[in-house]
Order: C-alpha cells, then structure tokens, then sequence
C-alpha cells in the first residue's frame, strides 16, 4: 500500500485553503504531518476540533478519496459538527464519508458482514429497557428468587455492572471488586447469568448495544477477509478524545489499522471517565502498540488568562513522573488576576460567597449570568448553594441533573418521613409502597384503607397496625418476604422521631429498609447514599421534624414554579465530569476538601490521579475569574460538623499561583 500524501493528485473541485495561515504552528504541524501513527497530544482550549477538521481537510487537498477516511468521535454531533465544517473547507459532502460513534460504525460494518460471525443480516437491536427485560427473563429462568432479595442489583443496575465488565474485558469478579464492591457476595454467580444473557440474544437474533463493539471487534479478529477488507478501505483512521477509548474501541482502532496510520487527537490530562470504561493505559501506550508514532504537542490556549493557566500547569506538575505526558499550557490572552483560594467555615457560608460574587459580577460587572458556573465533585456538595440561590430569586440552571431535592431517591426518602411523621399523607405512602415487588399505586391505596381501619377499631398507632396479619393479607405475594423488615424499618424511625432530633431520625431511615432498597435499585448505590446522607447535616438545622419537612416542602414549591429555560440567562450549577468540554467567563469550584475533592474512596484505595485530572479539567473551564472555594466544617455531619482540611489538589500548589482570600465573618472580603 503507498500511503504517501504527495503521490496523490489534487481531485477536482476542492477549493484551495491557505492552511499556513488558517492555523498556528503546533496545529499546522500536526495537520501537515506524514501519514504514519500519529499522536496529537490537544491541550485545554487548544482548538482540538479545529485540528481534526483540517486534517481531514489536508488529506482530502492531497488527493485522499472520502471514503479512505475513517473518523471516529464519541458523539453523533461531533462527527457531523466535524464533517459539515470540512464541507465549509472543501466542498466535500458528509455522507461520502465513514464517521460517528464507535457504536454506529460497528453497527454498519455488522450489517455489511455480520454473517461472517454467524450474526444474520435481520438481527435487530434492543433498546435499554429492552436488554434489562432480557436479562430479567434470563436470571429468573435459572433463579426465579434472585430478583425477590432487596439488595441484589435489580435488572438494571445488574446490566450496568455486566456491560462495564464487557468493555473492559476485566472479569465479572474484578468488575465488582473494582466498581460495585456493595455486590462482592453474589459475584461469583454473575457469570451464570451473563451466559444465560447471551445465548438468549443469540437464540432470538438480537443485539444490546455493547454487542455492536464486541461483535465488531470479533469481525475484524476472527474473519480474515473482513478485516483486509476495513485496512485496505480506510487508510486514514482518525480518533477524536482518544483518551476516553474503553478497552474494546482501543482494540478495534488497532485491529482496523494494521498500517498503523492512525492520528489519536486527546489529551491524557483529561481523561476523568474510567467509571465508565475509560482506560487511560490506552493513550499512554499508544507510541509502544504503534511503532514509530510522533507526538504533537498542541499547547496554545486561546480560552484562559495566564494566571489561570499558570495554576492549571502548577495541578500538572504534581502528577507522579513517568504517568502521563509532559506538557504545559500557554496563553494567547493578556495577563489579568490571579485564581482566588477561598477558605470559608462551612459549607453556609461558602454558598454565601458565592452568591454575594455572583450578585456583584451580574449586577455591578456587567457579566452574563450563563457565563458564570459552579462546578462541584458530587451532588450533594451543591445542596447549600442551590438552597441559597433559590431563596434569594436568583435563576439557575443544573446542567447535569435534577435539583438535590427533586432526585429520585431523595424524594423516596422524604416521602419515607413524610409518612412516618403524618400517617395520613396517602400520596407520601404510595410513594414508598411502590417501591416494595408487584405492589401499585392501587394496592398501597388499599393497604392504606385496611391499615387506616384497623387502627381505628384497635384504637392504635398506623404504622404498629402495619405490621398485622390482617393488614399483611392485602400485600402482594411478592412483596410479603420484605414486608416484616418494611414494617420495622418504619416503625424504628417513628420511635425516633419521637425521642430523637431531626438528623437522628434521618439517619435511622437511611439505615433501615430503604437503605437496603437502594443498594439494589442503583448501580451507583454508593454516591446515592452520600447524597442521602447530606440531609443529616441539612436536617441538623431544625430542632423539629415538623419544621424540617416544611421547609423542604418551601424549598421544593420555590424551585419548581420557577422553570428556567435552559437557554435562558441562569447560572449553570455541574458536576466537573459534565462541564468537560464547556467553559465560561467565570468559575466557581466548591468543596474543595479532601474527602470532598478528591473523594474519600479515591483516597482510602490510595489512587487520586484520576480526581487530579477531574480537578484540572474544572480549572481549566474558566476564561477570565476562577475561584476555589473550601470549606472547614462539613456540615453534612450532622450537629457540630466534622472538621475539614482544604483539598490536597490545593496545598499542591505553589502559593504564588493563586491569591488566599479570607472571608470576614460579616460576610466581606
């Protein structure tokens, strides 16, 4: 094969583009490069797509024929984002190229060879819901009780941990070890189950949506003329965010391109998704799979300050030596002010600052309120300053999720207390009822009545009335073996919330029944249940549970009759893993403690550097202000608090990348 660019005619029709001047010298180079395995290392704001769109549009000016060209991104709107702009450049059409998703290209490519690993032609691919159903009819076939126990995963959070083992292609037992130790005593039958899932989709001719990786890979290992046929089609694969590569698209991208000419454009800084199968060995090793790779270093940054990059290139230099790529951000922008370090007491007073800089940047600066962010590790981080924006009026949009008080398990919890507290409240209890196996909105409204009735005529207490046989006799068969536990769980909170505090009884209900429920509702049982057990801290400002329910009630009327159009001018409130890509005049990241950021876990297993990349993918989001706030009291702790000590990513740094800010307690600066 000659894959040299200057041996090709110019084809017909491509405008010509002045490609020294459109670009700087790092994009220039790695745009004009040879063909050969290539390695663009795209710092933060580096004009990454940019250089993917040229190169694209090089190739084509050097005579490469559309459809030698293969692009691989991680969205649809990438692609076509990428493919409409190289028509911009040269009049070439999107559809005469291969690009998208790893998924919709495998998709293709089965649908063109899928026979040569026995897959018929009319194979037809299951939804979400689909594949959990599946799965569901699959496990219960072997074992119709599996399902019955609270705490085993639920069809869906079982999906979850069976579809991270398939692309990583670790072992179902590592997979749980790794990222759902809470399911470490039924690991050992999840290989039963995961056989019985496939021959199912096999039997009925029908794919999930991993299987279009997995199936693919096999096309190209397993059938030979396939995969002569994909190395002599494409003879130019790009690959955009390479860094998010999970083990099986790594595989691919090397199974597709036995000539090594592949040009992986990421950034090995950045890679913060392993909790969804990103492998960062994938970037790191590139140069050793694909002999003879040249880096290109792209390190000009057009979105940030200097000082802003500055500190981002002082979180860099703290990573240990030989894991990961040297490199250092530069800024085409002029000099402004340092990043400010903002120590506050607690969590309160850390929404207070930001809410009061808020007002100044909008009111007094004339900054636009949808240039201004908060970004945080985990949701609850964000309670206090969602409470203290809703309560002074002030829009804001949560990009990454539902309000704290309006997610699904916080809202069963609450319900869980609304009840206890007013056993009338029929809608609180149909809320919780649901939740237990077979039982509907009907037959919780009939247990209610039969419940409601014994108490009247026995002359006792609702919840102790629960409990009964008579009432017993009206729950679904299904749901009988939780019943007793149901039963007690709510009665030991109302014991409780009879002799202790607010933040006593909600931390009873987190450990009871529902507690149990979550672990097998939700494959990301463990960050559900930090969430929840924010509302300790939250619940330890009221002296009465009464006062406590209102206010969340007060909370809940404030927000939600108050839609914000998310193309409106509002504050944008997100987790760091979804601002990735985003950036803003000014950026706020709180709860910057350790513990906080970097998260517990990822201190106790002793491995934080994928937190320390999370944490210079959420510096590196600010254009003109960044300020890095932490508190010293964890509020979350419930009464008193637990003492904080100001995030490692922090103290890292050298004193003179930032400037301290010390909040008076008048609430000044």
């Amino acid at each position: 094969m000659d894959f040299s660019l200057d041996s090709r005619r110019v084809p017909d029709g491509v405008p010509p583009i002045d490609f020294r001047a459109s670009l700087n010298d790092e994009q220039y180079a790695a745009v004009t490069a040879p063909a050969g395995p290539l390695l663009v290392l795209a710092g933060a704001g580096s004009g990454k797509t940019r250089t993917l769109t040229y190169r694209v549009a090089y190739l084509l000016s050097q005579g490469v024929r559309p459809g030698e060209i293969l692009l691989l991104t991680f969205t649809n709107k990438a692609a076509k984002e990428m493919l409409h702009r190289v028509q911009d450049l040269t009049g070439v059409e999107p559809g005469r190229f291969w690009g998208g998703t790893f998924h919709s290209l495998g998709h293709r490519a089965l649908r063109m060879f899928g026979e040569a690993i026995q897959l018929p032609k009319t194979f037809t691919i299951l939804d979400a819901d689909e594949s959990e159903s599946l799965l569901k009819q699959a496990v219960e076939e072997s074992d119709r009780l599996f399902f019955k126990d609270k705490t085993n995963p639920r069809p869906g959070p079982l999906f979850s941990v069976l579809s991270l083992a398939r692309n990583t292609q670790l072992s179902l037992a590592d997979t749980v070890t790794k990222s759902f130790p809470h399911y470490a005593e039924i690991s050992h039958r999840l290989p039963a189950f995961a056989e019985a899932y496939a021959k199912k989709k096999r039997e009925q001719a029908v794919c999930d949506y991993d299987d279009l990786l997995e199936y693919w890979l096999d096309l190209l290992t397993k059938a030979p003329e396939v995969a002569a046929y994909f190395a002599q089609r494409f003879r130019y694969v790009l690959v955009d965010e390479y860094q998010d590569t999970n083990t099986i698209q790594a595989q691919i991208i090397d199974a597709i391109a036995p000539h090594h000419c592949v040009m992986a454009v990421g950034d090995d800084a950045q890679c913060i998704y392993s909790w969804r199968g990103a492998d960062f060995e994938n970037i790191m090793s590139f140069p050793d799979r694909h002999p003879g790779t040249v880096i290109h270093r792209i390190e000009t940054n057009y979105r940030s300050t200097p000082q802003i990059l500055n500190l981002a290139n002082g979180v860099l230099e703290a990573q240990p030596k030989g894991r990961h790529f040297d490199k250092e951000l530069r800024a085409a922008r002029a000099n402004s002010q340092k990043p400010m370090v903002v120590q506050t007491m607690d969590d309160r007073e850390q929404a207070e600052f930001v809410l009061k800089r808020i007002r100044a940047l909008t009111e007094d600066e004339g900054v636009a309120a949808n240039e201004i962010a908060i970004l945080y590790r985990s949701h609850f981080l964000a309670l206090e300053v969602q409470l203290g924006l809703s309560r002074a009026g002030v829009p804001y949009h949560i990009t990454s999720g539902v309000k704290f008080f309006e997610r699904q398990h916080v809202r069963d919890l609450i319900a869980l207390l609304r009840f206890v507290y007013n056993p009338s409240d029929e809608l609180a209890w149909q809320r919780i009822a649901i939740l237990l196996p077979k039982i509907g909105e009907k037959g919780a409204q009939k247990i209610h009545a039969t419940a409601r009735e014994h108490a009247q005529m026995m002359k006792r207490d609702f919840i102790d009335v629960l409990a009964t046989d008579d009432v017993k006799s009206k729950v679904a068969k299904d749901a009988k073996p939780d019943w007793d536990h149901f039963c007690a769980s709510l009665a030991q909170t109302a014991a409780t919330m009879r002799a202790g505090t607010p933040a006593d009884t909600v931390t009873t209900s987190i450990e009871g029944w529902y507690g149990d429920y979550l672990k097998g509702a939700f494959a990301d049982y463990v960050d559900r249940l930090d969430e929840l057990k924010a509302l300790v801290g939250f619940a330890g400002r009221y002296e009465t549970m009464q006062d406590f329910l209102a206010q969340i009630v007060l909370l809940n009327s404030e927000t939600s009759d108050r839609q914000v159009d998310p193309e409106a001018e509002a504050i944008k409130l997100t987790t760091v893993h979804q601002a990735k890509g985003l950036e803003y005049d000014v950026v706020f990241v709180i709860g910057l403690a350790d513990g906080q950021f970097p998260g517990r876990r990822s201190i106790e297993a002793g491995d934080v550097e994928e937190e320390r990349r999370l944490f210079y993918v959420a510096v590196t989001r600010a254009k003109n202000e960044l300020y890095l706030c932490y508190p010293k009291v964890a509020t979350r702790a419930g009464p008193g608090g637990m003492l904080l000590t100001p995030s490692r990513f922090i103290t890292e740094l050298r004193p003179e990348l930032y400037e301290p800010l010390r909040i008076k307690r008048n609430y000044g600066w």
